[in-house]
């Protein structure tokens, strides 16, 4: 048995290829790797595949027992810190279970240059959606995970070209880019920069009855800019979000759009870790290192 697990914005999602859970952030502070039980007996996982934090510390899919630092480059940055996520990746590491954590894409990526304008372009738990995304639908793919916050991705002929980080475009329900507002406020120390981004989502800045619809249109805007790169690419939407905006989605770009529910990225990691387990060398372009 194969499992992967997702560092939610909200909740550690866990998932086999038959079966799965979810804990809050807050909860899983007391997570122990005997609750991977609920998916299978202990001796029957026979590889995981991790998430943790932004995964900004490598880039390639590597074993849990050489990865420094939980594979960041700092605990800070944009986003919560309750040590959920913490105490998993430490439980797991400390079981002895063949585990490989994922990248996050970064500028140590391998992708097109042009997207590293920014040093950061997603979070390790949307490689897994991406994954299962082509699973079903093919090698051309955009992704678009739309809850908490957005963020969007693009893999072209099986390789991930690069993605539009929480931070930089779309907004989600709570977070979102740094606007004119946003900058004075951190000037005048009114709140941290990450404060700020924590509050930049439509839940802060709009009237409920335009919220979703904002939602649809840059996330329809996201998946647009990345059809430029690759106009035949399927197109699909993940997060709580997605189901919501689909319609909505769908009628901006002309096109029809996939909907997966939040165990996509779960479910996506386990089939990484099942084939990473059974000796694949390469994941969407990036390389695998045991």
């Amino acid at each position: 048995m194969f499992i992967g697990i997702d560092h939610g914005t909200t909740a550690m999602r866990f998932a086999s290829e038959v079966d799965h859970f979810k804990v809050s952030r807050e909860a899983a502070r007391d997570f122990s790797v005997r609750d991977l039980e609920r998916l299978c007996p202990l001796d029957e996982i026979e590889g995981i595949a991790v998430c943790y934090s932004m995964g900004d510390g490598i880039s390639t899919i590597t074993d849990i027992r050489r990865v420094e630092n939980r594979g960041v480059v700092s605990q800070e940055g944009a986003g919560k810190h309750i040590g959920g996520g913490t105490r998993v990746f430490d439980e797991v590491t400390a079981s002895g279970i063949p585990a490989v954590v994922m990248p996050g894409i970064h500028r140590g990526s391998p992708t097109d240059p042009r997207f590293k304008a920014y040093s950061h372009q997603t979070s390790p738990e949307k490689i897994g959606i991406a994954y299962e995304v082509c699973h079903d639908l093919g090698p051309d793919v955009v992704v678009c995970d739309t809850s908490s916050n957005t963020v969007t991705l693009l893999v072209s002929v099986g390789r991930i070209v690069g993605a539009f980080d929480a931070c930089v475009f779309a907004p989600g329900t709570q977070h979102g880019a740094l606007d004119v507002d946003a900058i004075r406020r951190i000037d005048a120390g009114v709140e941290t920069a990450n404060e700020a981004f924590l509050h930049a989502g439509v839940s802060h800045t709009l009237p409920p009855e335009e919220q979703d619809r904002t939602i649809a249109m840059f996330a329809a805007m996201e998946c647009a800019a990345m059809l430029l790169l690759n106009p035949e690419a399927h197109v699909a939407l993940a997060g709580s979000k997605g189901p919501i905006v689909a319609e909505e989605v769908s009628a901006l770009l002309g096109r029809p759009v996939a909907v997966y529910d939040e165990w996509c990225a779960a479910r996506g990691l386990a089939r990484i870790a099942r084939d990473v387990f059974s000796g694949k060398k390469e994941i969407l372009g990036l390389s695998v290192d045991l």
